[in-house]
C-alpha cells in the first residue's frame, strides 16, 4: 500500500521534471517549460480573466452534467425495468450513442443560435445516452430475491427505491458519473470554441490564434486541476463507499 502510494505521489513530479528537461533542451517557444506556463496561470489569475471564464466553464459543466444524470437516470431505469420501454427506446439510444458530439453541437447552434441554451443541450443530448445505458444494466441486474421481500413486506415504491433499488444502483450511478464528468469537460470546451464568448474552450480558441502555446498550457492545467480536484474530494471517496458496498455484500453472502 504505501508503494502504491509513493508511486502516485511521485508520477506528477516526474512528469514536471522530464517536461522541464525537454524543455529547457529544445528551447522553443512552442514548448516553454512548467515555470513559463505557471508565470502564465499567475497573470491570468491576478488579472481575474482565469476565475471568470473558469468559472462559466464550470457553470455550464455543473448544468449540463446536473441535467444529463437526471434524465439518462429516469431513462435507463426505466428500460432496464420496462421490456416495453427498452425495445421502443433501444434503437434511439443507439443511434443517439453513435451520433458524433460535433454534429449535435453545429446543429443546434444552428437551430437555435449561438445562445447558451443551445450550447447546454447539446452537451445534454450526447451524454444521456451513456448514462441510460450504464443504468439499464444496472436495473437488469437487481437481485430479484430483494424485490421478492419487499413485495412480501409491502414496501411501498419510494422504501423500495429507497432501500432496495439505489443501494445496488450506486456502484453503476458511480460508472456513469465519472464517465460522464470525463465526456461533459471535453464537450464542454468544444461548445466553447464554437460558439461562446466566454469559458475556457473560448480562451484556448483565442490562445491557438496567436500561437500562444504558454496560454494554451496555463488554461489547460487550471482546468485540470480543478478536474483533479473534484475527483479526489468527490468521487473517489463515493467511488470506495460504492466498493465498500459489494464487499460487505459479498461477505454476508
Amino acid at each position: 500500500m504505501n508503494g502504491t502510494r509513493w508511486a502516485a505521489w511521485l508520477a506528477l513530479p516526474l512528469a514536471a521534471a522530464l517536461w522541464a528537461a525537454i524543455a529547457g533542451w529544445l528551447a522553443t517557444p512552442l514548448l516553454p517549460g512548467p515555470a513559463k506556463v505557471l508565470e502564465v496561470a499567475w497573470q491570468l489569475l491576478a488579472s481575474g480573466a482565469l476565475g471568470e471564464h473558469l468559472g462559466a466553464t464550470l457553470r455550464r459543466v455543473a448544468i449540463a452534467f446536473a441535467l444529463a444524470m437526471a434524465l439518462g437516470t429516469a431513462l435507463g431505469i426505466g428500460m432496464g425495468r420496462s421490456r416495453l420501454l427498452d425495445a421502443f427506446c433501444d434503437p434511439l439510444l443507439v443511434l443517439f450513442l453513435n451520433l458524433p458530439a460535433l454534429v449535435t453541437i453545429i446543429l443546434l447552434y444552428v437551430w437555435f443560435g449561438l445562445v447558451e441554451t443551445a450550447a447546454v443541450l447539446a452537451v445534454v443530448i450526447n451524454k444521456v445516452p451513456n448514462v441510460a445505458v450504464t443504468l439499464r444494466e444496472g436495473a437488469r441486474s437487481l437481485d430479484p430475491r430483494l424485490e421478492q421481500m419487499a413485495a412480501v413486506y409491502r414496501f411501498s415504491h419510494w422504501r423500495r427505491l429507497r432501500h432496495v433499488w439505489l443501494p445496488q444502483l450506486f456502484p453503476f450511478w458511480m460508472a456513469a458519473t465519472r464517465g460522464g464528468l470525463a465526456l461533459i469537460w471535453k464537450i464542454v470546451l468544444v461548445v466553447e470554441l464554437l460558439g461562446r464568448s466566454d469559458g475556457v474552450g473560448f480562451q484556448l480558441h483565442m490562445a491557438f490564434q496567436v500561437f500562444d502555446v504558454a496560454a494554451i498550457l496555463a488554461w489547460s492545467l487550471a482546468f485540470i486541476a480543478v478536474v483533479q480536484a473534484i475527483e479526489l474530494l468527490l468521487l473517489q471517496p463515493l467511488e470506495r463507499r460504492a466498493s465498500r458496498w459489494r464487499t460487505a455484500g459479498v461477505a454476508h453472502a
